[in-house]
């Protein structure tokens, strides 16, 4: 049997479905091909199970601290496995709402693994071992990531988890070494420390949040250290071995070698492209390394051919840039025109205190030959984050030193990831940190420490002492 159609998306991820939607807005004939569940790893084994947990992590922390303001609550405990129970339910909901919206568009669903027999020709094996071949004019390759595999002597040991399998523990494990301080480890030292794991974080890189500005991976290994965790930096992992307590982890740093052990050990060095089975070398689709070669329009080397999301690669693996980069090949391949920006990504981490960062570090625009002037401001001097005891951190504004044109805003602390929105929004206006003073903000709110790191770039801030101008 073979199905004709417009265009046919491979993958049922954030930026697979999306751009399924959106070529049915537009009038498309969409195909929609993918072999597990609608959502991807984002929805299923990622952001949204993870962000769950972490909910549950952070209301139990409050509950543990209501004495500081004036509260009772008698016991405090936590059942893990209902906390388990919740994050299953939510990540039903949402998926059984992506379901109702890929068929609400009236877009075929082949629940199945495609493979190219020419450019614009699939054969689909279904998942009860039917077949189908779809022909489109055009066709969006959406296959997403795995996790990688880092050349650590035994990392594939029976037991090592990835993200998936610790989305799957029903108990806190007594203690856990996480390999990687990027975004998936962070968040899950911030589950694990606050449900009573020991927990290790080693990081090969300098600082935590390596990608991240470098203030914001010191400062929350700062806040990691205050809440009992072990912050290894610097730090490389040689070997993980079975031991009777669970697993021994065998480090190097300048100090030199030393071997953890804990219960369990999380790989979170991050993911890589996946592309296997898709038949790309039958077609010729261009590679860079794993990643798929796309240009600003996510068009491929071949022009019916489009790529999007985490097979791409590059540095900004988000659900969110999957998705608008989905809106963009499907309206570039129905003939309007469209490209990407990524000069305004918010990048939001879920550890506690929340980081988030949107357009250039100080680091990378200095780099750019750019001259940068910075403001920063504490949460400290910030009345709304005083009274919610979250004083932890800072927001810092990167700028232009003769034009005051806003590169990029970096916070740490209370709801990072909800106000990083302005910042994204600032940049993708071209604004100057005057614009942003200029702009009211309310009175006694959060995004008032935004305004004041405006402020303080100009060596103005209200509500810190700054130095005197000569």
């Amino acid at each position: 049997m073979s199905i004709e159609c417009d265009i046919v998306v491979v993958g049922g991820g954030p930026g697979g479905y999306v751009a399924a939607i959106r070529g049915a807005q537009l009038g498309a004939r969409v195909v929609l091909i993918e072999r597990e569940n609608l959502g991807g790893t984002c929805l299923n084994w990622g952001c949204i199970p993870s962000k769950a947990l972490i909910e549950s992590a952070e209301r139990y922390q409050a509950l543990q601290h209501a004495g500081d303001f004036g509260l009772s609550t008698g016991q405090v405990g936590f059942d893990f496995a209902a906390v388990h129970a919740r994050k299953t339910r939510i990540v039903k909901q949402l998926r059984t709402g992506v379901e109702g919206l890929v068929r609400g568009n009236g877009i075929t669903l082949l629940k199945g693994t495609g493979s190219f027999l020419d450019r614009t020709r699939l054969s689909v094996r279904m998942a009860d071992g039917a077949g189908e071949d779809v022909r489109a004019r055009k066709v969006i390759i959406a296959s997403g990531s795995i996790e990688a595999r880092p050349p650590i002597e035994g990392i594939d040991s029976p037991g090592v988890m990835t993200s998936r399998e610790a989305l799957q523990l029903e108990q806190v494990p007594r203690s856990i070494i996480i390999v990687g301080g990027g975004p998936v480890g962070v968040e899950f030292a911030t589950v694990y420390n606050a449900f009573g794991s020991q927990v290790t974080v080693v990081e090969m890189m300098p600082t935590l949040l390596p990608l991240s500005d470098a203030d914001l991976g010191k400062a929350l290994a700062q806040a990691f250290t205050k809440r009992g965790m072990n912050v290894r930096v610097d730090t490389r992992v040689n070997r993980i071995a079975p031991h009777e307590q669970g697993y021994a982890v065998s480090i190097e740093s300048s100090a030199g070698a030393e071997t953890l052990t804990a219960e369990k050990v999380l790989n979170a060095v991050g993911r890589v492209p996946y592309t296997e089975g898709l038949g790309l070398e039958r077609i010729g689709v261009a590679l860079s390394r794993r990643a798929i070669k796309v240009d600003a329009a996510m068009r491929t080397n071949l022009p019916d051919v489009y790529a999007i999301g985490d097979v791409v690669g590059g540095p900004y693996r988000l659900a969110h840039v999957g998705a608008t980069e989905g809106e963009v090949a499907v309206e570039h391949a129905l003939g309007q025109p469209s490209e990407m920006d990524y000069r305004a990504v918010p990048e939001p981490i879920f550890c506690s205190p929340q980081v988030a960062g949107v357009g250039m570090t100080e680091q990378r625009a200095a780099e750019a030959g750019h001259p940068v002037k910075v403001g920063r401001f504490p949460w400290a001097a910030n009345s709304k984050a005083l009274s919610s005891g979250e004083t932890e951190g800072f927001v810092k504004v990167v700028c232009e030193a003769q034009y005051g044109q806003i590169l990029g805003v970096h916070i740490i602390g209370p709801h990072a990831t909800d106000l990083i929105a302005e910042a994204a929004l600032a940049i993708n206006l071209e604004s100057t940190v005057e614009d942003l003073a200029k702009t009211i903000h309310a009175h006694p709110t959060l995004p008032e420490a935004v305004r004041e790191s405006a402020l303080a770039a100009g060596e103005r801030a209200v509500h810190v002492l700054m130095r005197k101008r000569r």
